[in-house]
């Protein structure tokens, strides 16, 4: 089978129609909207997607760094489009060897580990059961019949017969994620996965096809507060999950995936935090099928990183306010060159924080302003009008507070997707 490497892609042409719980066929949909990866037979569009970073302990336990031998991972993730095909996206991108998966399986969620009985999907590799990708590759799976609609959950279970090494993953997925030993892909219920974590492991993309209604995708791409930090594990309650129930509920046809990696900066790769803002862009923004826009809200840690001398905040050199706008404005240039919106998020006040002085402040303030004023991006969602105390525009709301004075609760991230406008998207 054909596997992608970090310079090259390979999409695999979908022929054959794709039956889904009503039997459903998928349509062939090559027009109407540009797209960010070649043209296939199939027309796909994102409906989840999580970046990929470095293996790492980070601040809570994951299994990256031990990785998996012998052993079944099931991954839940909720998809925010609608298709009658589904496709999957394995990312061995910070792997030091390549990767074996024995097998594959993609199914409804039912609840917990369990799926949903009549939906398990055996899912193919050009062809085949397994497929091996190279260490730094990543691959695109064949499609699968599966009628889903916004919201559905569905369960990705992966098998590595071989060891892995260390895994390529998403630390914080605020989701439940679980481990048995063997191979229990085909597993409907969710006996034997007795192990949980809450990151995902070489699943970095769900594409969907076969819509009626074809859909176009907006990218929230960030730090933490994007990934959800503060928010209730498995809840789906982060800020583009709110964005993407709005949208819905206005009956726009837009689907929303997350691209916010905890502790995330603009300008400086971090071996916890993912690689910079301006390098991951357009792999984890315009790279993704069908991106329509994307909502920029990034900045604050390469703020508050240069303010304290910790471990866990490194890399932390000073950074103006002037390099981070010149950095913002490589990601409207790349963004506008590939036909993609930008909106600006302006940053949330978190005074009382372990990171907050008084140059930091200035920093922001000056930030803020310029995002506000400089018509450099297509809009503004002003998240620091709307979540700043009515007593202190520099702390964030008690109301919308996680606790820790900088990220959002489940509330806070409510408010923080009212206050995007749904017409700039």
């Amino acid at each position: 089978m054909t596997v992608q490497g970090q310079h090259s892609v390979q999409e695999y042409d979908v022929t054959t129609p794709a039956l889904g719980r009503a039997g459903g066929r998928a349509d062939d949909r090559t027009q109407g909207r540009p797209r960010s990866r070649a043209a296939t037979a199939t027309l796909w569009s994102a409906g989840w997607s999580a970046p990929v970073q470095r293996p790492s302990s980070g601040f809570e336990e994951n299994w990256s760094e031990t990785g998996f031998a012998q052993q079944s991972v099931r991954q839940i993730v909720r998809l925010t489009g609608r298709g009658t095909a589904a496709r999957i996206r394995l990312s061995n991108r910070f792997g030091t060897e390549p990767l074996t998966v024995s097998a594959a399986t993609l199914a409804l969620t039912d609840e917990g580990a369990a799926t949903h009985p009549g939906t398990m999907r055996q899912l193919s590799f050009g062809g085949a059961t397994s497929v091996t990708i190279p260490a730094g590759g990543e691959t695109v799976g064949d499609a699968t019949g599966l009628l889903v609609e916004p919201f559905d959950s569905v369960t990705v279970t992966l098998y590595f017969e071989e060891p892995t090494g260390p895994s390529t993953f998403h630390s914080q997925a605020y989701a439940n994620s679980y481990r048995a030993t063997g191979d229990r892909t085909a597993d409907v219920g969710g006996e034997g996965f007795d192990e949980v974590t809450h990151s995902w492991y070489y699943l970095s993309d769900v594409e969907l096809s076969g819509s009626a209604t074809p859909f176009d995708t907006v990218v929230a791409f960030g730090d933490s507060i994007t990934d959800g930090y503060g928010s209730t594990v498995g809840a789906n309650h982060r800020y583009p999950d709110a964005l993407a129930e709005r949208l819905t509920t206005a009956g726009r046809p837009l689907a929303v995936v997350n691209a916010g990696i905890g502790g995330n900066l603009m300008l400086n790769d971090s071996a916890w935090y993912g690689d910079r803002a301006v390098d991951r862009f357009e792999r984890d923004v315009l790279d993704k099928p069908g991106v329509r826009s994307v909502v920029v809200f990034a900045g604050l840690n390469d703020i508050g990183f240069s303010e304290v001398d910790l471990p866990t905040y490194k890399p932390n050199p000073d950074v103006t306010v002037a390099e981070l706008t010149a950095g913002y404005r490589q990601l409207i240039e790349r963004a506008h060159s590939r036909g993609v919106k930008v909106i600006g998020a302006t940053i949330l006040p978190f005074k009382g924080s372990e990171y907050h002085t008084p140059a930091a402040e200035a920093k922001r303030v000056a930030l803020n302003e310029w995002i506000r004023t400089s018509g450099a991006y297509d809009g503004v969602a002003d998240f620091d009008r709307a979540l700043a105390s009515p007593d202190d525009p520099q702390v964030l709301h008690p109301a919308y507070d996680s606790g820790d004075r900088k990220h959002p609760n489940d509330a806070g991230y409510r408010v923080m997707a009212e206050a995007i406008e749904l017409d700039v998207l």
